[in-house]
């Protein structure tokens, strides 16, 4: 296929290269005094790795949809340097009509070239110049991928949009898959090995807590979609403390959202490690985000954008100031209802929340927590472990009571009102509309919104 919008061709057969660190420098929102909520998303994937669209392309659909903030995590890789992509693999990824979109949408930034067409594998041209030589027909013609310095310097705005560089570091124990995401690196995270699924987490965690020590940098990690290949079990998570985010709602069809017979839905997950957490380990508890995992886009099938995402209250867009937010549970998550206010009153111990409503949309709120008196395991089951070591018999299959995560309280309307008791470990939220996700991931979903757990500081030692 020729191209005649070519703006870049080069005779070449080099390889590609990224560098260390990026030049893309943070921005600050100005006169930005109160602080707000920020729409945005954590988790998204590109033509860097096993995305099915063009970094500008999908940078793109986030800002026309009214996000603040952005962050690209592929796999095991920061997009930066020279990476190009041969055009045919972007046809079978993405379609035939994936480039064409991309240059309609950016023509005067697309890059392409032509590699091969010579008679020597350097690329180079013969010596014998004679032409009677046969003529190479293996020529291919590359595209190259955007980095974050260039999507930097296209979208970012201050205090409107803000691209954050991340990474989905990816790795494994004994063929279970264990992703992590860090957010606002200024380094490349390999995948750092582990002897179990606990210390894989933990030392991948720690390798980030150490760049960002470096660096003095902010620096977000949080578990990605546990349920994914079954890979790990809430005990795995409540035992790795260092941890304090993961994924509640992973938008990807494919991470098993609602968990089945014998394994808890994400939901139930998160309220066990909490209870875990409180009960046995005088920890905190951890704190649930809502991510799209976008690979593909437009009216594709898979996993699109606009599933799940956060809204973090600051007084600015900037990585730093939404990460110290997040750390502090200033953030819920989303599938689509969106919140005015949530108000905790640690003096009063009142959890209030304001529902921005739609016309002819009812809002059920479920407050959600776990009780002091509750039983770990069912009636007759062995109770669950005291120690890391016992916890490690885990299969992922244990049982665990009803008891864990009750719903509390059910109240409707958009102005809802919880007191606690005391006897509570903690208490969420779940907000549900009447309303249909548009995109569902599965079955039966509805728009929702997620609080962070609140009540539990004043337990811990």
């Amino acid at each position: 296929m020729h191209y005649s919008y070519l703006h870049t061709i080069f005779i070449w057969a080099g390889i590609s290269f990224w560098t260390a660190t990026s030049t893309c420098y943070p921005i600050h929102a100005q006169d930005q005094q109160e602080p707000r909520y920020w729409k945005g998303n954590l988790h998204t994937h590109t033509f860097w790795s096993d995305g099915k669209d063009f970094p500008e392309m999908i940078a793109k659909w986030y800002v026309d949809h009214d996000y603040h903030f952005l962050a690209l995590s592929d796999h095991n890789v920061l997009s930066r340097g020279e990476k190009w992509i041969d055009i045919k693999r972007v046809e079978n990824l993405a379609g035939e009509d994936c480039l064409d979109k991309y240059v309609k949408a950016f023509g005067d930034r697309v890059q392409l070239r032509e590699v091969g067409g010579t008679n020597q594998q350097d690329g180079k041209k013969p010596k014998d110049d004679s032409d009677d030589l046969p003529e190479s027909d293996d020529v291919t013609t590359e595209v190259r991928l955007a980095t974050y310095d260039d999507l930097c310097e296209l979208f970012n705005r201050p205090g409107e949009f803000l691209m954050i560089e991340g990474e989905e570091i990816s790795d494994s124990f004994r063929g279970l898959p264990i992703h992590l995401n860090a957010t606002n690196l200024h380094e490349l995270l390999p995948p750092v090995r582990g002897d179990s699924v606990r210390e894989t987490i933990r030392n991948n965690l720690r390798a980030a807590q150490e760049q960002a020590r470096r660096y003095r940098r902010e620096i977000l990690v949080h578990l990605n979609h546990p349920n994914f290949g079954w890979a790990i079990t809430p005990e795995d998570l409540a035992w790795v403390t260092e941890e304090q985010f993961f994924e509640v709602m992973n938008g990807h069809p494919s991470v098993r959202q609602l968990g089945d017979e014998t394994r808890p839905s994400i939901e139930k997950f998160w309220d066990i490690v909490n209870t875990l957490r409180i009960v046995k380990l005088n920890a905190p508890p951890v704190f649930g985000l809502g991510t799209d995992d976008s690979h593909d886009y437009g009216d594709r099938p898979g996993s699109r954008s606009g599933r799940a995402w956060v809204m973090v209250k600051s007084t600015e867009l900037t990585a730093s100031a939404l990460i110290q937010a997040m750390r502090r549970g200033d953030f819920y998550s989303s599938s689509g209802v969106t919140l005015t206010r949530i108000d905790f009153a640690a003096d009063t111990s009142v959890l209030e929340i304001e529902i921005t409503g739609e016309p002819d949309v009812e809002y059920t709120t479920h407050f959600i927590g776990t009780l002091e008196t509750a039983s770990l395991s069912p009636p007759g089951t062995k109770d669950e472990p005291s120690s890391e070591e016992d916890a490690a018999e885990s299969t992922g299959r244990r049982k665990f009571s009803d008891e864990i995560g009750q719903i509390l309280e059910t109240q409707t309307g958009t102005r809802v009102r919880y007191a606690l008791t005391g006897k509570e470990l903690y208490v969420r939220a779940l907000i549900t509309s009447s309303k249909p996700h548009p995109d569902p991931s599965f079955a039966d979903q509805f728009e929702q919104a997620w609080t962070q757990p609140v009540g539990w500081r004043n337990r811990l030692k």
